[in-house]
Formats: structure tokens, sequence, C-alpha cells
């Protein structure tokens, strides 16, 4: 008798887990029901006090609609979640990986997706709410730092580097209006600008600008690295860092930890130009009483970085059902509505309005979208990020150039 009731318990437990592994979208009843009792654990950045209150909101309307409880796993690093995944793998772990989502792009979604550690290919494009995503007009929606995504990431916002400055005290006509121009205006300004230190992503975003703009040959950045060049190509980036730091905060011997500290240098009158990668991310601090209303945005009229930030599934989650759940709710028009307000995050949709009905279009076309915010006709062309290994040998570089003891 007991050997029979054992022998059942293992047959259960090997069809739940089969059940577990098959999930996927196109049958979406089969994952409503798979997902509900789910706990998924989102491992996404937590240093932003309003972004931890969207994901805690998504968290209370996911276990309200669906039965999916959301813990938000607040990380410094995005790296850290994917060397999780990587050592879960080494182990043998191939099922119930303790990620069930993670906040990525970028070198760790090409981290992920060259090791095999994603879940299969196409979910993202076969999710209920795909058929709102603008991706026909946003082809970083398709295409990660070069990297083709081939549906194993769900995409939940648009990014693009703009500049902020508080025009109470800021002429607007000094402003730069390209990477030169910021080199020549930190000479006429000693000790006001900044950036955070490498690897941070908004920091490394601001090199990645000035190569962009300084490289001789762009294309060369669509491609991986080739070392035997990366010193010829990479040279201008690092002549104009050591032109930039001698007149920086602190004369460059330190940087800001991160960007929430970079823009409280601003609050405190230390620093008095700053940079996101967010068009709404002024509006949203002044909304939030960080930063003055009189601070406003900036950006180059010859474009700046741009890039879609995504969700994607560990290949071994123990939650998958609730982690496609989560990934279509948060590509929902109402969350992706809430998520563009400035007063809730500001972060920019992925969606094209023309696809929604109206009642979904209404709750955008509501939205205040803040006086610090640019239009966009306002925004200037956005520049394709390069391919990861760029980033990543450009991070190495620097810190062999600038950390204090090498």
């Amino acid at each position: 008798m007991l050997t029979r009731i054992v022998a059942a318990t293992l047959f259960a437990l090997a069809a739940l887990s089969a059940r577990a592994e098959d999930v996927h979208p196109s049958d979406w009843q089969g994952v409503l029901d798979g997902a509900r009792g789910q706990t998924v654990y989102f491992n996404a950045w937590g240093g932003a006090e309003n972004i931890n209150a969207y994901i805690e909101w998504a968290a209370g309307e996911l276990e309200k609609r669906y039965g999916v409880r959301l813990v938000h796993v607040k990380l410094e690093d995005t790296a850290n979640a994917v060397a999780t995944v990587v050592a879960e793998k080494a182990a043998g772990r191939d099922t119930g990986g303790s990620v069930d989502l993670v906040w990525i792009n970028g070198e760790n979604f090409a981290a992920m997706k060259e090791r095999g550690l994603l879940f299969s290919p196409g979910w993202a494009e076969a999710l209920p709410s795909w058929r709102y995503v603008d991706h026909e007009n946003k082809p970083t929606i398709l295409t990660d730092f070069t990297i083709p995504v081939e549906g194993m990431a769900s995409p939940w916002g648009m990014a693009k580097l703009v500049f902020f400055y508080d025009s109470a005290r800021t002429d607007e006509g000094t402003l730069p209006q390209d990477a030169d121009g910021l080199l020549e205006w930190a000479k006429a300004h000693p000790g006001r600008f900044s950036y955070p230190q490498p690897p941070d992503f908004i920091g490394s975003s601001l090199l990645k600008q000035v190569l962009l703009e300084k490289v001789e040959d762009p294309s060369v950045l669509q491609e991986p690295v080739v070392e035997k060049t990366f010193e010829e190509v990479a040279a201008p980036l690092f002549a104009y860092l050591d032109a930039l730091h001698p007149v920086a905060w602190r004369s460059g011997r330190i940087f800001p930890q991160n960007y929430p500290a970079m823009k409280q240098l601003l609050a405190d009158g230390e620093l008095d130009i700053v940079f996101a990668f967010n068009p709404a991310e002024a509006s949203s601090t002044i909304a939030d009483g960080e930063l003055p209303d009189t601070v406003r945005s900036f950006t180059f009229p010859g474009g700046t970085l741009a890039n879609t930030h995504f969700v994607a599934i560990p290949y071994n989650a123990s939650a998958k059902a609730g982690a496609l759940v989560t990934a279509d709710f948060l590509l929902s028009p109402e969350a992706q509505a809430k998520k563009q307000d400035p007063a809730v995050w500001g972060d920019p949709t992925v969606l094209a309005l023309d696809k929604l009905d109206e009642e979904a279009r209404a709750r955008f076309e509501a939205i205040e979208l803040g006086a610090a915010t640019l239009g966009p006709d306002e925004l200037g062309p956005a520049l394709p990020e390069p391919h990861p290994s760029w980033m990543e040998r450009i991070e190495e570089e620097w810190k062999r150039r600038y950390t204090a003891g090498n």
C-alpha cells in the first residue's frame, strides 16, 4: 500500500513538473491555471523608490487578479541574477531555479542568450498583450544591443539618454549640443559635471555616447570587438575622458556611485548638469519632490543613445506560468500607461497607441508628462547601442586607467 502511495505521489510530481516545463502562451488558459498559487521571484534593480513602488503596485494587482504572488528581489546589479542562473546550470539545477523573472537588457541579455540560460524562443511574441507592441517602428524591441531578441524576452519600456539641469542657476543658452560641447562646458564650469563610475549602467552609457560621437566609423561598433584594433578605435574616447576628468567634480578622483547619487548632487547644488536614460526622469523627480520645479531637460540635436529594456524568464525558472502572466500584465495597456506617468515612474511605453482601443488610448492621452519632459519631436534621433562586447571591454579599460591603485 505504501509503495503504491509513494509511486502515485512521484507520478503526480513528475506530471506537475512536466506541465511546468511545457507551459507556453499559446495555451493561455493553461498558463493562467498553472500560474494561480505560484510565487514569482522577480530579480530587478532596486535602487529607485518610485520603481520599487511601481513593482509593488503590480504585485498587488497580480495577486488580486491572477493569484500570483510577485516577490521583488532587489538587485544592485543585474549581473548578480545572471551569475545565479549560471551557477545553477553548472550545478545541474535545470529545474526549480531560484530566479523566475529578471529585468534585463544589453550585456546581461547577451550573456544569458549565449549561455542558453533563457526560456524557449518566441514566448514573448505569443503573449496576449504582444498585439499592442510597436515592434514595427521601434527596432530596439526586436534587437537588443545588436543581438536578436527572438521572442526570448518581453519588452517592458523604452530608454533614451537625456540631460537635465536647474534653470534657476544654469542658463539654457550655455547648454552643450554634443559631446564636444559638453567637454567645453565642463572646462568652462570646472567641478560642475560628473558621471557614475562604470560598470554602473548610467555611467557606462555616457561612455558609449561619447564613443559613438567620436569614433571614426560608428558601424564598427555594431560588430563584436576585435582586440587588435580596440585600442585604436577606443582612443578618441579615452582622450576625451583624460581631458574631462581634471575639470570634473572632485577633479575626477572619485565619481558618484550611481544615478541616484548623481541626482542628489544636482539637488545639493554640487553639479549643474546630470543625465538619465528616461525622457521623463526630470518630471518624475519633480513630482517626487526630489528636485525643484525649475529643473528642465535637454538632449543633443544629433542624437543620443536609445534602447529597450525587457523582462526575461530563465530556462530553469520554478514558476514559468506565473512569470508569463507577470510579463503579460507588465505589457498590458493599463500597466504601461501607469508606468509612463511621471508621477509614478515616467518610463516610456513600448506600445503603439494606434493599436489600442479608445479607452486604452485615453489612459495615455490623460497622462500629464510634465513641463520638464521633452516631446517626441524634441528628443532628437535615436543612436543604436554598440555590440555588448564593446561595453565589457571599455569598462575593463576604464578600470585599468582610472581606478586608484592601478
